[in-house]
């Protein structure tokens, strides 16, 4: 299994604009949860969302500013209302659970 940020998502953007991240993946599973996390300077990673993928339904967010839609091989994350806090170095994770 693997995962790994798409090219060039290094983004720049003005407060209260949209802002997308993206990875892509791929695994030998049918059930797969992706996770998206972010952290600051000197900080441990902070936990933004996870949402299932393929056969699995899974879906939680910690603040609905935070939106993920996943296919079968990438996850994007969507931040709305984009704001000067947001600046951060963002990661995807993958993990396969049980059916």
């Amino acid at each position: 299994d693997n995962i790994e940020p798409d090219k060039g998502t290094e983004k720049n953007s003005r407060e209260g604009e949209m802002v997308k991240l993206s990875c892509s993946y791929s695994s030998s599973s049918e059930y797969v949860v992706l996770y998206w996390y972010r952290q600051y300077p000197n900080r441990e990673p902070q936990y933004l969302l996870l949402k299932g993928a393929r056969l699995r339904n899974d879906d939680h967010t910690s603040d609905g500013r935070f939106n993920s839609d996943t296919t079968r091989t990438s996850t994007e994350l969507t931040i709305t209302d984009v704001r000067l806090s947001d600046s951060a170095l963002y990661y995807c994770a993958l993990r396969v659970v049980a059916q």
